[in-house]
C-alpha cells in the first residue's frame, strides 16, 4: 500500500468550474483500481503544492502552498523515530518502543476497516458524501461506550443523529469490533462470544479485503482477488453485509429520511438508488440527497384548479410518514378524485379499501418490493407537462 496525495477532480459552482485538489489518503496499489481506504482531509482538500511533513514534535501534517496547516495527525508531540506503512494499511507514527505508536491510521479510521483493525468502544466510521466526495456522510457506524454496535442516519452539516437504522443489540456486553485475518467481522462480547456482522470471510493470502460504510448507509464488506482466480473478476465483489434493508426498514421522524425530500429508496443488491417521482426531477443531479422538486406550478389553493391535474400511477412506492387524511372504507375512484380535489394533496395511496392523501414535502419514500401487498400511488402532477418522464 502507498501513503500518498491521490488527485481527485471536484466539481466547483463559480469559475474557474473545475480545479486539480487532493487528499491525503491510504489505497490500495497492488490493483488498477486504486482503492482508498483512509483520508485525512476529505472535506478539505489541498490545492497543488501543499506538501506533508514530519514535524519535529512527531506529527504528521499536511499545509498548503502557504504553509497553513490542513490536517495534523495528533496535537500531543513525542519521540517519533520515523513513519511507516504497515503489510496491513496501517500507517503508524513509530516510537523507540515498538509496542506503543505515537498515532496511526486504524485508530482513526474514516469510512472502512481492514483485516486485523479493531474499532474500539468510543470509534466510529463515517461514509463519504457520495462515491466522488470524501467530505462526510450522511451515515455512521458506533463501536458505543454501552457496548452496542450502531447505524446512524445524521443531519448535515450539523452531525446531529436522527435515529438509529441498524444496531447489534448488544448493550452491556459489546467489547470491539474485530475484522480479523481469516476475513470474519464481528462484535466481540464480553462472555467470549461474538456476534456476526457479516459470515466468514475469505482467505487473506488469495484475497485483498475490505468492510466500508458505503455512502448509501449500507456496511459492505468487499473482496478482490490478488492473483487470477478461476470464477472470480480482477474487481471487487461484495462477501457480505449488514444494513442492506435501509431502504425499507428505517422511518426517520425527522429529516427526510434514507433519500432526500420528494424522492424515494429503491433496494439492489449492489448499491440502493435515489429516484424522484415522476413529474419531480433532483435539485442536484450530483447530490440526489438533496431530493427532488417539481417539475410544475404547483396548484393554487385560491382558486379552484383541479382540472389541470392528472395522476401518475406508481406501483408499491409510498412514503409512509407524510399522511394526512385517511379514508376507511373507500374504492380506488373514490380516492383519486378525494386528492385531486385537495390543492394540499400531492399523491394519494390506496390498499384494500384504505386511501391516505400525503402532503408536501414527502419523506422516508421507498419502493417496497415482494412486500405481497399490492399497493397503488397516484403522483399528482399538472396535465400540462409531458407524459414521458423517466426514473433516474
Amino acid at each position: 500500500m502507498d501513503f500518498s496525495l491521490r488527485r481527485l477532480r471536484l466539481r466547483i459552482p463559480s469559475p474557474p468550474k473545475d480545479t486539480t485538489l487532493f487528499i491525503l489518503a491510504i489505497y490500495i496499489n497492488n490493483i488498477p483500481e486504486k482503492t482508498i481506504v483512509w483520508s485525512a482531509n476529505g472535506d478539505n482538500p489541498a490545492q497543488t503544492g501543499s506538501k506533508v511533513t514530519l514535524t519535529s514534535e512527531g506529527r504528521l501534517n499536511l499545509t498548503n502552498p502557504t504553509g497553513q496547516e490542513i490536517w495534523t495527525s495528533h496535537e500531543g508531540g513525542g519521540a517519533v523515530t520515523h513513519a511507516t506503512m504497515l503489510d496491513n494499511g496501517n500507517f503508524v507514527l513509530a516510537t523507540a518502543n515498538s509496542s506503543n505508536n505515537a498515532w496511526e491510521s486504524f485508530d482513526q479510521p474514516t469510512d472502512t476497516i481492514l483485516p486485523s483493525q479493531e474499532l474500539s468502544l468510543g470509534s466510529f466510521l463515517q461514509s463519504r458524501l457520495t462515491e466522488t466526495s470524501y467530505s462526510p456522510g450522511r451515515f455512521t457506524l458506533h463501536a458505543q461506550s454501552d457496548g452496542n454496535l450502531v447505524m446512524y442516519y445524521v443531519a448535515l452539516p450539523t452531525g446531529v443523529s436522527y435515529g438509529a437504522y441498524w444496531a447489534s443489540n448488544t448493550v452491556g456486553s459489546g467489547v470491539r469490533l474485530v475484522f480479523d485475518v481469516s476475513g470474519s467481522v464481528y462484535f466481540a462480547l464480553k462472555n467470549n462470544t461474538v456476534f456476526n456482522v457479516t459470515d466468514s470471510g475469505v482467505s487473506a493470502k488469495d484475497y485483498y479485503q475490505r468492510m466500508t460504510l458505503d455512502p448509501d448507509g449500507v456496511f459492505r464488506k468487499y473482496i478482490y482477488p490478488k492473483t487470477n482466480i478461476s470464477g472470480r473478476d480482477n474487481a471487487w465483489s461484495l462477501m457480505g453485509s449488514a444494513a442492506s434493508d435501509i431502504c425499507t426498514s428505517f422511518i426517520s421522524d425527522f429529516g427526510s429520511g434514507v433519500c432526500g425530500f420528494n424522492s424515494y429508496c429503491r433496494p439492489d443488491s449492489i448499491r440502493n438508488t435515489c429516484e424522484c417521482p415522476k413529474g419531480y426531477s433532483f435539485f442536484d443531479e450530483e447530490l440526489k440527497y438533496k431530493g427532488c422538486k417539481l417539475d410544475f406550478v404547483a396548484q393554487s389553493c385560491d382558486t379552484d384548479e383541479s382540472q389541470m391535474y392528472r395522476f401518475e400511477e406508481m406501483l408499491d412506492t409510498r412514503w409512509p410518514d407524510s399522511d394526512y387524511e385517511k379514508y376507511n372504507p373507500v374504492d380506488e375512484d373514490k380516492c383519486r378524485s378525494l386528492c385531486l380535489e385537495d390543492c394540499l394533496c400531492a399523491v394519494a395511496i390506496f390498499e384494500g379499501l384504505t386511501c391516505w392523501k400525503k402532503k408536501l414535502p414527502l419523506t422516508n419514500g421507498r419502493v417496497k418490493i415482494g412486500s405481497g401487498k399490492s399497493q397503488m400511488g397516484y403522483v399528482r402532477i399538472n396535465k400540462n407537462r409531458s407524459s414521458s418522464y423517466q426514473f433516474f
